[in-house]
């Protein structure tokens, strides 16, 4: 008897294949952003606070998480609500090798916008996009 799910655990080899599995690189070492907005300063101090120990200064990962300033996480790939819900409800790994992301307690939905401005003021600073 032939497995009809072979087929699909073959195109899905196929398709991860193509996706390069990023990691986090030197180019970021040294990565200064210059003064935060003031826009965007609310945002960096959430950041700071419930963020920056695994992501890092500036988003530029650590060992304990991967960078955000990163080409992965524009607008086009993980849109504003991905990382508001990551925040909310964790996600499971899919591009990184560090682990499965746990929910920030504490963190609202407006805390999650705020911290999302200011990750992609960060991204454009690093000229993501």
């Amino acid at each position: 008897m032939k497995s009809r799910g072979a087929p699909i655990v073959l195109a899905l080899l196929l398709a991860l294949a193509g996706c390069k599995r990023a990691t986090p690189g030197s180019e970021l070492q040294g990565f200064d952003p210059g003064p935060t907005p003031e826009q965007f300063r609310e945002g960096k101090e959430l950041f700071d606070a419930q963020c920056a120990v695994c992501h890092g200064t500036h988003a530029v990962g650590t060992d304990r998480g991967p960078p955000l300033v990163h080409k992965i996480y524009e607008p086009s790939h993980h849109a504003d609500v991905a990382f508001q819900r990551a925040a909310q409800f964790g996600v499971q790994a899919h591009h990184w090798n560090f682990g499965s992301m746990q929910p920030v307690e504490g963190v609202s939905r407006e805390d999650a916008a705020k911290i999302t401005g200011y990750v992609r003021w960060l991204q454009r600073q690093a000229g993501i996009f």
